[in-house]
């Protein structure tokens, strides 16, 4: 900070100071507030995702047990037996529920921690020029 800009801070009234920190502080506090809510906003669409595919998981597990039902029922086919023909369908339905199952919990454990990060660092920083300018107002 240059001199000249030191000089004009102590002509300053220390209530008029104070105020100005308090002014400062409440708008730096709001700010840090929004940026909270959109990292938040952002992991929470994340977690909804993963969840997303979770449901699909679900959905394509119920198709296997369907076909696997299809199996037992199934007695004969031309080339194979068919209760062989819809096992195999089941295989791929259980295959594709599990490729949809890891990447659901990988979309979920995406979105953790579910601490704001940015706005963590964020206020350490400010914290950091707070106290930077507090002793520079000292000297």
């Amino acid at each position: 900070m240059a001199a000249e800009d030191q000089d004009k801070l102590r002509a300053r009234p220390t209530g008029h100071l104070l105020r100005e920190l308090s002014d400062q502080t409440t708008l730096l506090v709001r700010q840090e507030i929004e940026l909270a809510k959109a990292e938040l906003t952002e992991k929470g669409k994340t977690a909804g995702v993963g969840a997303g595919l979770f449901g699909g998981a679900g959905l394509f597990a119920v198709f296997a047990l369907a076909t696997l039902t299809t199996g037992v029922i199934a007695a004969l086919s031309e080339v194979m037996p068919l209760w062989l023909a819809a096992l195999i369908v089941t295989a791929v339905y259980a295959a594709v529920a599990a490729v949809l199952g890891l990447r659901g919990r990988d979309k979920v454990q995406e979105a953790t921690p579910l601490t704001p990060v940015q706005t963590t660092e964020s206020v350490k920083e400010d914290v950091q020029w707070a106290k930077t300018r507090a002793q520079s107002g000292r000297t």
